[in-house]
């Protein structure tokens, strides 16, 4: 019997032990999350410390060599033929600079110059980026005011860390169309996980009308881009962009598809692609034609592109010399598919050495190869050979 009630006496104590053990786990768990909850409310999500405004301050400078081989043709791609022009020249082609101001934990203010376009009109070309963007989380952002819409894989980064030598031809012309490059509106962006699938998207609405410039008319350009990650180990997307808009009274449209990859090749060595294909109307070329002289509807002229840029990168680690790259971009452009079509291919072979890393310091020897299929007299539509030397430094 005493034996029994040392047993109990025994459970009984245990029970005590452990309830007031856990009983202490507990407040101590408690405590742990209310200080958890007090770290992420006071130093993650509202640190004191942190002033606003906050600024930030970059840009990049270009400056390079061109020599066109192709005597007759100028620097431009214009055909002078047996009058004068110029076949070399020094030129700066990008002082940029940028700032960028965090008014707050979710807003900033963003505004970027190029000076080097002072050496023509400026009126609508040095201010490039006006514009403030509000980040309500990762899936919902709001930008209002001058900024590139996406559309197309090369409106996601600057022209200073493009592989080639600059931007592809369909992009300036796409964006003379009001597609990409810099326009004035608002835009909705964010990014969504589909599963395994990581997915960014972004809607806009611009005047469709290019920098610094209200709107000739009621119309507007609506434009939207879904990008999917759909392999991360070798940075495999895919993307799918559409617009449709309206140009003193006319419907137009535009689309576009791309994608990348990466691929490493041992431990200093790796290739990367990139390839992009758009179609859309030329509303331009369409109005910038006398009304006698049209052919067809609006929707008959079209333009057409397609490029590949494949680029091989080598990994020196050097102190001065960070890698060299090797580029070969390919490029097919027809602004005027459907009437008077006139090819227009280009191949841009080039030589990139990186002084600092992530292009900081950057030299670039190559040459752009343009063939038409028709070569056009005293026009830019003639075959042209233009080499160049370009050096840049970039301010992060």
């Amino acid at each position: 019997m005493k034996s029994k009630i040392g047993m109990i006496k025994s459970l009984f104590l245990c029970g005590i032990g452990l309830f007031t053990a856990m009983n202490t786990w507990a407040q101590e768990l408690e405590i742990a999350q209310d200080t958890i909850r007090i770290f992420e409310d006071k130093i993650v999500l509202n640190d004191a410390t942190q002033k606003y405004p906050q600024f930030k301050v970059g840009g990049v400078f270009q400056t390079r060599y061109l020599d066109n081989f192709k005597r007759g043709v100028d620097i431009n791609g214009l055909h002078y033929g047996e009058g004068e022009g110029t076949n070399n020249s020094f030129e700066i082609k990008r002082m940029r600079v940028s700032m960028n101001a965090k008014v707050t934990e979710n807003l900033e203010v963003v505004a970027l110059v190029n000076l080097a376009d002072f050496k023509s009109d400026p009126k609508t070309k040095v201010l490039e980026n006006a514009y403030a963007k509000y980040t309500l989380n990762r899936y919902l952002q709001f930008t209002v005011g001058q900024f590139r819409p996406l559309f197309g894989m090369e409106e996601t980064y600057p022209v200073d860390v493009v592989k080639s030598i600059d931007y592809s031809n369909s992009y300036y012309m796409f964006g003379d169309n009001g597609w990409t490059s810099f326009q004035i509106g608002a835009a909705v962006t964010g990014s969504v996980d589909l599963g395994s699938v990581p997915m960014s998207y972004g809607v806009s609405v611009t005047n469709g009308n290019g920098k610094n410039k209200t709107d000739n008319d009621d119309g507007k350009h609506y434009s939207s881009r879904l990008l999917f990650n759909v392999d991360p180990k070798h940075k495999i997307n895919v993307g799918i962009s559409g617009g449709i808009g309206e140009v003193q009274r006319q419907t137009i449209y535009a689309v576009g598809a791309e994608a990348t990859a990466f691929f490493p090749m041992g431990d200093r060595w790796s290739i990367d692609f990139q390839l992009e294909a758009k179609q859309g109307v030329n509303h331009q070329l369409y109005f910038s034609q006398p009304v006698d002289q049209r052919l067809g509807d609006i929707d008959d002229y079209l333009m057409k592109s397609f490029y590949i840029l494949p680029n091989v990168r080598y990994d020196l680690g050097k102190k001065r010399l960070q890698t060299i790259e090797f580029a070969c971009r390919y490029e097919y452009l027809d602004g005027s598919a459907h009437f008077n079509s006139n090819g227009r291919q280009t191949w841009v072979p080039m030589v990139s050495l990186e002084f600092l890393k992530n292009y900081g310091a950057r030299l670039q020897v190559g040459m752009q190869i343009d063939n038409y299929k028709t070569n056009i007299e005293q026009t830019k539509s003639y075959n042209s050979n233009l080499a160049f030397i370009q050096f840049q430094c970039r301010l992060q």
